[in-house]
């Protein structure tokens, strides 16, 4: 069965990180920058079981591009609303991101339900209804949950499951693609990058060119899901040794592609979808 990716979204101290380490036991804001100010600034990672990664992006309006990095190769959403404030700003934009990303699915998560009454709740609910009207999450559960004392996890981790097993994915192309989203430095190894792959396959000992630098590098080495691999392929999580390459050229966005068969041009398609939401 393919790998699944689900990515978190949501307005800043929503508790999306607090969900996710309630669902996987990983507090993702490894940075310590993150811990001193208390909020997600880059990328997190956890993983749900051996064939789900949940991606966990940050909330506040700045650092919205690292958001997009994140849900840019998601199959499943988890938008996160906290009961105590409801649909805020973020929600907005972040379901907006959803929207134009065109996920699978997803589930709507009611985060801090132990600190507001039921009538409350209702209430919240009846605006996420009208919010989720005509959108990619129109037909997703809401799901309420206390990520603190745990009420509510056992039942949302089935139905995240119970989602993914349900996608099916489909690629457009056969030749290897991914789109780097994180670059890092490991001693003894050199430069490491990860992503989703979006198409095709790769394996250790192959070529691959950086994208738009057309450089070309050899994969040293393959991990997934924090084990070594000999292969990867579409849908997949990856973190890839690449061979003789200054780290100061990885960056994220940047795409590594089967050599020779993507043509780098200056032209962009751009379709503009206007919401009643906005």
């Amino acid at each position: 069965m393919h790998q699944i990716v689900i990515g978190t979204a949501g307005h800043i101290d929503h508790g999306k990180t607090a969900l996710v380490e309630a669902l996987t036991g990983t507090n993702t804001d490894s940075l310590q920058q993150e811990k001193s100010r208390g909020i997600t600034i880059d990328l997190g990672f956890a993983y749900l079981n051996d064939r789900i990664t949940i991606v966990d992006v940050p909330g506040h309006q700045k650092f919205i591009r690292n958001m997009v990095a994140g849900a840019s190769t998601i199959h499943l959403g988890l938008l996160v609303i906290a009961a105590d404030d409801g649909i805020m700003p973020q929600t907005l934009e972040h379901l907006h991101i959803l929207d134009s990303l065109s996920i699978s699915n997803g589930i709507i998560v009611l985060t801090k339900i132990d600190i507001v009454d039921k009538e409350w709740i209702d209430l919240v609910r009846l605006d996420i209804n009208e919010l989720k009207e005509g959108s990619i999450l129109s037909n997703s559960r809401i799901m309420e949950v206390d990520s603190l004392t745990g009420k509510g996890i056992p039942d949302l981790k089935k139905a995240i499951i119970s989602l993914a097993d349900s996608v099916k994915l489909e690629s457009n192309s056969e030749f290897f693609r991914m789109y780097i989203d994180r670059v890092f430095n490991k001693k003894g190894y050199g430069s490491v990058v990860t992503g989703t792959v979006k198409s095709g396959s790769v394996s250790k000992g192959d070529k691959v060119e950086i994208l738009p630098e057309k450089l070309i590098a050899t994969v040293r080495g393959i991990q997934t899901h924090g084990g070594e691999v000999s292969n990867v392929k579409f849908g997949d999580r990856a973190a890839l040794n690449l061979s003789k390459i200054d780290n100061n050229i990885l960056v994220r966005g940047s795409s590594l592609s089967e050599p020779e068969k993507i043509f780098i041009n200056n032209t962009i398609v751009i379709n503009i979808k206007m919401s009643k939401n906005t």
